[in-house]
């Protein structure tokens, strides 16, 4: 299984790649989403992408939308994970296109818990 990690926070990258990695993923890593599309196109599978949606140059919102515009990505499961704990950002995320949503800060059970109901890891 591999998946993008898209933040502007080198540590936050650190601290997803850990949870990830424990739950058997390989993981490639993008500062912003404009980084993310081109790191998205040369890694020929994702498996699932975990974003932040605060970033410079292509926040995470512009990145699910320009994801979700290219067929080819139709069943590739996003997930944003950010500081925006608004009920308007939920839903508008979700209407752009993310299959899931996760608030900052969170656990490893909480990714555990979100990579569940996408089917990547057994409950």
């Amino acid at each position: 299984m591999h998946a993008l990690i898209v933040d502007d926070s080198a540590t936050m990258r650190m601290i997803l790649k850990a949870y990830l990695l424990r739950l058997g993923f390989t993981v490639t890593e993008a500062v912003n989403g404009r980084d993310a599309l081109v790191k998205l196109r040369a890694m020929g599978k994702a498996d699932v992408v975990l974003v932040d949606w605060n970033m410079p140059e292509m926040d995470g919102l512009d990145f699910v939308k320009a994801v979700r515009a290219e067929i080819a990505y139709d069943a590739l499961p996003l997930m944003m994970v950010t500081t925006n704990s608004e009920r308007e950002h939920v839903e508008c995320a979700l209407e752009a296109g993310a299959n899931e949503y996760i608030m900052k800060p969170f656990t490893g059970a909480m990714i555990r818990e979100k990579l569940e109901i996408l089917g990547f890891v057994a409950a």
